[in-house]
Formats: C-alpha cells, sequence, structure tokens
C-alpha cells in the first residue's frame, strides 16, 4: 500500500509546494483536488491544486515532471459535487466537470478519480434510481474508455439542515452498493472506501472490506469519534454533526490494526489517504501540517514500507 494524504487541507498552496510538503512529512503520494475554479460551497470543497478545464498534454507533462521532481506519486484526481442534485443545471455543469477530471486523469497516466454519486436529498433511495442509472451509466461508460477507474466515497453528506433528511449521496451502505454494482457490473465503477463513515452509522466497517474487495478503488484514512454523552442527549435521529467528531488517524475509534490486517488480507496494495477534517487542527497552516505529519507516523506502523502508484 503507499501512503498519502488529501489535498483539500492545504487549499493556500500550490501543487509544487504541497507535492514538496507530501515528501517532507514522509507520504508518497497524494490525492489531487480537482474542483472548478470558484468559492466553495461547504467546508474542504472547492479547492483546485489541478485546474483540470482545458487541461492539455503539455500541462500533463509539466505536473508529471513536477510529481518526478519531488518524489511524490498522486493516487488520484478528486472531485466531490452532488451530480444528483435536483438543480438540474448545476448537475449539469457538475457531471461535465466529472468528465473533464476523467479526461485529465487519463492525460495524467492516472487509473483513479474519485467523486460522489450524488442524490437528490428530498427523495428515497428507490426514487433516486432512475437518476442514478441514466446520470452513472454513461459517466461509468466514458471512464471505460478512458482506462479510469471511479472511486465512490461513502460519505453520506449528511451532517446539517441543508443536507436533510436523505443526505447528498446515495452510495452509503452496503445494500445499496449491491444495487448500484448489479445495475452498472463494470470494474471501473467501485468505492474510494472511508471507515470513519460507516462507524457514525452503527456499521461493521470490516465486514464491507471483504464483501467488495474488488470494488476498492481507493481508500480514505479518517477517524471518528462518537460522543456518548453527546448521543444520549440527543439520539441518532440528530443531525450527525450534534454527537460525532471527526478526528485524526489514532484519536478515534477505528481500529487501524485490524482496519489494515484486513485490507491486507484482501489483497489491497492501492493507496491509502488521509483525509483531515479534524477542527483540532485546523487553527493554521503550521497545525495543519503538524496534523499531516502526526498521521504519517502513526499510519506507518501498519503500512510498512510503500511502493509505487499502479
Amino acid at each position: 500500500m503507499q501512503l498519502g494524504f488529501v489535498t483539500a487541507i492545504l487549499p493556500e498552496l500550490t501543487l509544487k509546494e504541497v507535492a514538496t510538503t507530501a515528501r517532507s512529512a514522509g507520504y508518497s503520494c497524494i490525492e489531487v483536488m480537482c474542483w472548478p475554479p470558484s468559492k466553495a460551497e461547504r467546508r474542504y470543497a472547492g479547492v483546485t491544486h489541478i485546474n483540470v478545464v482545458d487541461f492539455t498534454r503539455e500541462q500533463a507533462s509539466e505536473v508529471n515532471g513536477l510529481m518526478a521532481e519531488a518524489q511524490v506519486s498522486i493516487s488520484a484526481l478528486g472531485y466531490y459535487p452532488n451530480p444528483l442534485t435536483p438543480e438540474l443545471a448545476d448537475a449539469k455543469q457538475y457531471v461535465e466537470h466529472i468528465q473533464k477530471v476523467i479526461k485529465a486523469s487519463s492525460l495524467l497516466g492516472l487509473t483513479r478519480m474519485n467523486t460522489f454519486v450524488g442524490r437528490d436529498w428530498t427523495k428515497s433511495v428507490a426514487d433516486n434510481w432512475p437518476r442514478f442509472t441514466a446520470t452513472w451509466k454513461p459517466l461509468v461508460k466514458f471512464a471505460e474508455d478512458h482506462g479510469v477507474r471511479i472511486g465512490i466515497e461513502n460519505c453520506p453528506m449528511l451532517f446539517s439542515k441543508d443536507e436533510w433528511p436523505g443526505g447528498k449521496n446515495l452510495a452509503t451502505t452496503p445494500a445499496i452498493w449491491r444495487r448500484m454494482f448489479d445495475e452498472i457490473p463494470s470494474s471501473h465503477f467501485g468505492l474510494n472506501y472511508d471507515p470513519s463513515h460507516m462507524i457514525w452509522q452503527h456499521m461493521d466497517y470490516l465486514k464491507p472490506i471483504r464483501e467488495f474487495a474488488d470494488r476498492l478503488v481507493h481508500i480514505h484514512a479518517k477517524d471518528v469519534r462518537i460522543d456518548q454523552h453527546k448521543l444520549d442527549e440527543v439520539g441518532i435521529m440528530a443531525h450527525p454533526n450534534e454527537y460525532h467528531t471527526p478526528k485524526l488517524p489514532g484519536l478515534g475509534d477505528v481500529n487501524w490494526g485490524q482496519f489494515f490486517s484486513t485490507l491486507s488480507d484482501v489483497g489491497y496494495r492501492g493507496p491509502v489517504c488521509v483525509e483531515v477534517e479534524d477542527r483540532a487542527y485546523e487553527g493554521s497552516i503550521e497545525l495543519r501540517k503538524a496534523s499531516l505529519k502526526q498521521s504519517c507516523v502513526y499510519l506507518k506502523n501498519f503500512i510498512g514500507d510503500q511502493g509505487q502508484i499502479d
């Protein structure tokens, strides 16, 4: 496995500076954020370390040269909008940009890009299904044609009032993943798996690794702490931000020894990227860089030697 981090935590740095930071902190790869240049709509969104709009082979060559100089690989390109939003004009723009990220991935010689399936949060899973198939069957075919695998993160996007009641990402549970993969059996359609999202949903985070081993495109390493005293006050029907707290790996409820042991057992050999969303480390860029170093030191206890990205 290769240890990296998600570049969204360093929005003020250039790609070169991010790569240098990764190298000095001990990482071998980074998941590079590729939002269209614009104002962020939420935390960790709107970060553009590679602008894929009108991306060319020459620009790809420049990026690859920069990464080679830093001795850091790109694990995947990342862009996490809601392509199933009920605002159809916005959905169209999101789908078109996902296609641009896929094209850029291919030009860079990458085999992975990560995103969300999306969801109309006012509708049930069943009522979202026609939009899902209409949107994602052609997107997966597009990815196949470009030799890129799509990793869907399993974050429910159900944390705040504007995401209530259904959340803004459909791909949240094994039952839904089975249905998705039955509908779209392509090997280019899989998971960017984050164990922390299973914990606050009170679900087993190891069992899906075994069942969906052939669908693991990419892994996010984020921890989470369930604050039981708060949960006892508000219950599981409350907004999850009222009783759970994202943390750095090792500071929450994920058993990382069991997690990496299970990944190894199923033969996963791809990238694992730290996703920093721990508010305790957001006060300054120095703290955020420190959080990356701390996470790297901790996770190297489980990953060991790191190789090149496949």
